[in-house]
């Protein structure tokens, strides 16, 4: 099988900003600034003296909030080499938003970008069609590539959120995936045995508890690792459940004559319930494209202790800023004040600081001075004679998507009505009136009784 060269890999019409063609590996990089872009231009030996001067620095700044980074040793050679790296983080578009959880990968390659390195988002709109397995103990369901394609359009926007449009390549894994042959697919198959699949624990866990594996997942590690070979990648970015996807990226690319890319982990972002990892189909997370009350919101519904995880993992804060707010809450300072302070910067970065400053006052005004929001959704709810549930009301006003969730929620204590807290779960609701339904301390609902 042939090693897929840089031109194809990066077709122009796939390419964010930038010569698609890529040139040498000394040619100015995405993610230097316009100036040492320029510097690198009028002297190309000037350039990597100056990111090899770096490589200290650089160093610092990699390793925040990483799980791991393999080899260092390696990364360090790289950096002190002076040259531009090919940074590599592949999203699989099955889910149309981007949410926090995307932006803990995100921030790091804007890091990278900022150090002078060459930033390569990769869309797998390929992988995609398989869905990863990494987590899971059932086969995900396949999606088509109209829903692909779509989801695809939304990452392209919502990623320059974080990253600078001028400086970012977008790539997909379908320019050359497209092109492999069924025998390119078996001979990229032979690489590994079936032994060596099921030392991924996922698999593991499901082969003895006798859950089913389509023979196609086996194929997913392959092919990220694959897209490695083909973007020439010296550094790829990953969640921790990454870890074999990213090795594999480093076995394949010795078994095609590469020299392995150095392979950096990051902690999963826990949602806003604190104990799982931020999922949409977990409904604890926050998505980049929420407005600016949902995220304020749901920042400020978090608990203290993922706050300063948060704080670790996505703010743009340093080190030090950080420190200096913990010893000022262990002196006495209110939390809430350091969670707005989060709260705002989040906000500020997916929209502006005058949305940032506008969602505290609205969240103080209407959550620390009992002012209910203006823009309260009117719902009508025929209860019938024998009167409805609670539970099955709160569902039925879209407060929460399933009656499970509502009975959840009233047991934590967390809906009230007119300004009252449920205690009792198995409340009736049958009096002809209009009340005012809140759930969280974000969700409300003015609802009228029939």
């Amino acid at each position: 099988m042939a090693k897929i060269d840089e031109a194809s890999a990066i077709p122009a019409e796939q390419v964010a900003m930038g010569d698609s063609k890529g040139g040498d590996r000394g040619s100015p990089p995405f993610g230097a600034s316009k100036s040492v872009a320029f510097a690198q231009h009028r002297n190309k030996e000037a350039f990597p003296r100056f990111l090899a001067g770096m490589a200290d620095e650089a160093l610092s700044i990699i390793r925040r909030g990483t799980e791991e980074i393999l080899v260092e040793e390696e990364l360090i050679g790289k950096l002190k080499a002076g040259k531009p790296l090919r940074v590599k983080a592949g999203f699989d578009p099955t889910a149309p938003d981007l949410h926090l959880g995307h932006t803990v990968l995100l921030n790091k390659m804007r890091q990278l970008q900022e150090l002078g390195h060459d930033i390569l988002f990769l869309i797998g709109d390929f992988t995609g069609l398989i869905g990863d397995p990494s987590g899971r103990n059932e086969t995900r369901p396949p999606l088509t590539r109209e829903q692909v394609k779509e989801n695809a359009i939304t990452y392209e926007r919502q990623v320059f959120k974080v990253l600078d449009p001028d400086k970012t390549r977008i790539v997909f894994n379908s320019t050359w995936m497209d092109k492999l042959s069924p025998v390119d697919l078996i001979k990229l198959a032979a690489t590994h045995t079936v032994a060596r699949m099921l030392e991924r624990d996922d698999f593991h866990k499901r082969f003895t508890s006798n859950q089913p594996i389509a023979i196609h997942e086996f194929l997913y590690p392959l092919l990220q690792g694959y897209d490695s070979v083909a973007m020439e990648a010296d550094i790829e970015l990953g969640g921790t459940d990454q870890k074999f996807n990213l090795l594999m990226g480093r076995e394949l690319q010795k078994h095609f004559g590469l020299k392995p890319q150095v392979i950096i982990t990051l902690p999963l972002l826990p949602g806003t319930d604190g104990v799982k990892k931020m999922s949409k189909s977990l409904g604890n997370y926050i998505g980049v494209d929420e407005t600016p009350a949902q995220i304020f919101g749901k920042v400020m519904s978090i608990s203290d202790e993922t706050m300063w995880l948060w704080y670790e993992l996505i703010s743009f804060k340093s080190l030090e800023d950080i420190k200096q707010m913990r010893d000022a809450v262990n002196d006495g300072m209110n939390p809430r004040d350091v969670k707005f302070r989060l709260g705002e910067e989040l906000v500020a970065r997916f929209h502006d600081a005058t949305s940032a400053k506008l969602a505290r006052d609205t969240f103080v005004a209407q959550f620390q001075k009992g002012q209910l929001p203006d823009d309260m959704p009117e719902i009508r709810v025929s209860v019938g004679d024998g009167g409805m549930p609670i539970a099955n009301l709160i569902k039925a006003t879209g407060l929460t998507e399933s009656t499970s969730e509502a009975i959840r929620m009233l047991q934590q204590g967390a809906v009230r009505l007119d300004g009252e807290k449920i205690e009792d779960r198995n409340l009736i609701i049958k009096e002809k009136s209009t009340i005012i339904l809140q759930v969280g301390k974000r969700r409300f609902a003015k609802v009228t009784i029939e």
